[in-house]
Order: structure tokens, then C-alpha cells, then sequence
């Protein structure tokens, strides 16, 4: 029997959501009878016509923040809904808004949070699923007592499937006074400059680690990336991995990757791993669907060689 209520922290991404606020709708819908949103930001009724879209039947909206940080004010507003109809379980994406309105609302509702979640099912209660040690095993966990769930959910754990609903029902939700803690305000913004698709949305990532070398061969993994159409990436932990970026591309190159246990968490989820290095007994051979070993400086010029002429 499917739960009753669950909400979705639903992210703004200009006039639509983040990537994974739409994973989380999406997830959302096959666990629970009612899925709503919650947002907030500019242009509430094109937010709404995309909740809509990926399953939600409201969009609770708590409105232009006017450059505050959205941690107090839509953890606020989560409070006060909650204490009126609280949901089952309260979904949030793992990112720095997410987190911060996690604890935020943690702190509000006297309720434990969930975090690094992968994996999430009804199970006569929710279960969810962390993997722990560099990914080489899963923990599963449920919360008890009385209150909403409140889950942190890793990006790419789920797909996003639109339905072609109906608009989503526009809800004000304000957060009310909350004090000293809404007075920082964003004083500006910067938007890295970029070609290609992002990273997380890729569906081909070409990724260099320290086989590579000296930073200029990097320019290499950047050419052969422009030339999939794809994203460039990394090994390190500022990229791809435990502590960085997670892809679910369907096309991921690994290039002077050893495929350190704390990168493969963050991309053996690709649908088609294809690695070169010149360590035979490298790790990532172990996941990988194509293994070339051999020197990266010698393969890679080629590959772009053969990409320009036959692609």
C-alpha cells in the first residue's frame, strides 16, 4: 500500500528545477498517493507547470527570497506546513541549498535526518539505502517514531521521467519572521562560463585523471569531450567522486584513471565505461565494458584523430 503524503524540496533552476529535484518527483510518485513541491524564487507558475509535469499535484510556494538564503526561510515555511498536514517523509536533493534546509528543518520538527542516500522503497515504512566505504557496501536504514521522514537524496540516484501532468495547484507558503538568521543576503553570483551540457546532465563524459600527467594534456580530454558533444571531467574529488559530482552518463571515458575506490562511487552508475591506462591490474578495468591498456599520450591523440575523420 502506497504512503499517504510526500513532499519534494524541489529546487529553482531559472524558470524549471535542478535536475534532481525532478529525480526526487519522479521517485517520488511510485511511493506515495499525493507528491507535492515545494519552491520558491521568481515565475511560480512555470515552477509549477514543471512540478506538474513530473508528478506533483501542488506546489507549495514560499515565494521570492529577495537574495536570502533559502536554508531558513523554506526550512520555515517546511515547519509550518508540517504542523498543520504533515507528509510522510520530506525528500531533499543532496546540495549545499538542500542540506542547509535539511538541518535547518531537522532542528525545527525535533526530527533526524537521512543523508547520502541512494536507494529508497516502501517496505511497510520507508527504506533507504546508503552505500558506505568508497560504495563497496550498502547500508539500510528507517526511521521510527512519529513525524515526517526527512531523506537527503544523491543526485543520479533515480531517473527523470516526466508524466505530462496537469500544472501543479500554486499554494503560498510563507516562512514567516525568522529572525536574525534570514538577514545574510547574496550580494552577487557568478556563473561559470561553460560549453557542452553540465557534467551531471552529460550523456557523455570524458573524464582525465593523473595518468595524464602535466595540466596541458588535460586541453586533450577537453577536445575529445567537444568532439562527443559531451562534458569534460576528473578524478578528483572536486569533479567526480565521494566528495564531488555524480554522473549517470551513458557513455563515461576514463583516461589515465587508476579508478581509486572514492571515484568509482561517483560513476560506475555510467551505462558504458571505457577505460585507458597503462596499468593492466588497474581497478577500473574491473567495471569497465571496454579496457585499452596502453599509454593515454599515444591513444588519445589517436582517438581524436579518428573522431575528427570518421565523426
Amino acid at each position: 500500500m502506497p504512503l499517504d503524503t510526500i513532499w519534494v524540496v524541489a529546487e529553482p533552476a531559472g524558470d524549471s528545477l535542478t535536475t534532481t529535484s525532478l529525480e526526487l518527483l519522479t521517485h517520488a510518485r511510485t511511493l506515495a498517493t499525493t507528491v507535492a513541491a515545494v519552491s520558491w524564487g521568481a515565475n511560480a507558475d512555470a515552477r509549477a507547470r514543471v512540478a506538474g509535469e513530473y508528478g506533483a499535484s501542488t506546489l507549495y510556494d514560499v515565494g521570492e527570497l529577495a537574495g536570502a538564503l533559502p536554508g531558513a526561510p523554506v526550512a520555515y515555511a517546511l515547519a509550518a506546513l508540517a504542523a498543520a498536514t504533515p507528509p510522510d517523509a520530506v525528500l531533499v536533493p543532496t546540495s549545499y541549498d538542500g542540506r542547509d534546509v535539511a538541518a535547518r528543518l531537522s532542528a525545527r520538527l525535533d526530527r533526524p535526518v537521512l543523508t547520502n542516500v541512494s536507494g529508497l522503497s516502501d517496505e511497510g515504512g520507508l527504506v533507504t539505502e546508503h552505500q558506505v566505504f568508497g560504495g563497496t557496501q550498502v547500508v539500510r536504514a528507517r526511521f521510527t517514531g512519529d513525524g515526517p521522514a526527512i531523506i537527503v537524496v544523491r543526485a543520479k540516484s533515480f531517473a527523470a521521467e516526466p508524466t505530462g501532468g496537469a500544472p501543479a495547484a500554486i499554494v503560498a507558503a510563507p516562512s514567516g519572521d525568522v529572525g536574525p538568521v534570514g538577514t545574510a543576503r547574496i550580494v552577487t553570483s557568478h556563473a561559470e562560463e561553460r560549453t557542452g551540457p553540465q557534467l551531471e546532465d552529460a550523456t557523455v563524459v570524458v573524464s582525465g585523471g593523473r595518468g595524464l600527467g602535466d595540466a596541458g594534456s588535460y586541453a586533450l580530454v577537453e577536445e575529445l569531450a567537444s568532439l562527443l558533444h559531451g562534458a569534460a571531467g576528473a578524478s578528483r574529488a572536486i569533479v567526480v567522486g565521494q566528495t564531488g559530482k555524480t554522473v549517470k552518463p551513458t557513455v563515461y571515458i576514463a583516461l589515465g584513471i587508476s579508478g581509486a575506490t572514492q571515484h568509482m562511487v561517483g560513476m560506475k552508475g555510467a551505462k558504458n565505461i571505457v577505460a585507458i591506462n597503462k596499468d593492466p591490474d588497474a581497478p577500473i578495468f574491473q567495471i569497465a565494458d571496454l579496457g585499452i591498456v596502453g599509454d593515454v599520450h599515444k591513444i588519445l591523440p589517436a582517438v581524436i584523430e579518428a573522431v575528427k575523420t570518421h565523426g
